[in-house]
């Protein structure tokens, strides 16, 4: 089992981020000669792509997981106001400055390559929440995907890529909370099981040679965009989201 730091990540304030380290004192990641970040989750993480699931994705879906170096490194992140969850340009493009302009961008003509593999909808496993449809590409299947198919075309195919200057970005579980908000479970158990998976799923990455990660944690409920965006949007309303 590895051990991982979990950090917060402040913006306004510099970056402070985690790197993963067995048995040893974790360094902090530099992060001005950081080249490259992949980023899984959900749709508060994901970017849509001209050869992704229109709405859900920066390539592939359940459907169409497999892909080359030819199709990955052609791909264009596709800036526009509908297709996030933010409407308009997330975090991890922010944070990179990749994509953040209207229309096309190549994640290779950043300063920072994005790599964004996160799938609107997404949920840890369907292990324990059913996918939203038939196409969604859950964390674990996304971590899967990127180890058959996205880490051996950017290692393959960039000379400028390695594992030692990306920082891995996971952002999940807003959707596997709302998804079991009505199960009749022990709740503590639940999570923890989906919280074992996460990280399990995470030593696959780790294996890859993979070192540096941030972990975003979920916003309180009444803050999510879905409750924001309602007429009486609680905890005001005294309805649960």
């Amino acid at each position: 089992m590895i051990i991982l730091t979990i950090c917060v990540l402040a913006i306004a304030f510099g970056t402070i981020f985690a790197r993963a380290s067995p048995l040893s004192r974790p360094a902090k990641l530099n992060w001005s000669s950081t080249k490259a970040l992949i980023a899984f989750g959900d749709s508060y993480t994901y970017v849509q792509g001209t050869i992704g699931h229109q709405n859900f994705s920066f390539i592939g879906d359940q459907f169409n997981l497999a892909y080359d170096a030819e199709a990955l490194l052609s791909n264009k992140i596709v800036q526009n106001q509908t297709a996030t969850a933010e409407g308009g340009p997330n975090w991890v493009e922010y944070l990179t400055n990749c994509g953040i302009h209207q229309g096309l961008t190549s994640p290779q003509d950043c300063k920072k390559q994005l790599w964004d593999f996160a799938f609107a909808g997404a949920d840890i496993s369907t292990e324990y929440t059913p996918p939203h449809h038939n196409f969604t590409v859950s964390l674990l299947d996304q971590i899967n995907q990127f180890k058959q198919y996205g880490h051996p075309a950017l290692l393959n195919s960039l000379p400028s890529f390695t594992q030692d200057k990306t920082l891995v970005a996971i952002w999940i579980g807003i959707n596997d909370i709302n998804d079991s908000a009505k199960y009749v479970v022990n709740f503590p158990t639940f999570y923890k099981s989906l919280i074992d998976t996460l990280f399990t799923s995470v030593e696959i990455l780790y294996n890859l040679g993979y070192r540096n990660y941030l972990f975003m944690n979920l916003p309180p409920l009444d803050r999510t965009p879905g409750n924001q965006a309602t007429k009486d949007p609680s905890p005001n309303s005294g309805r649960v989201v």
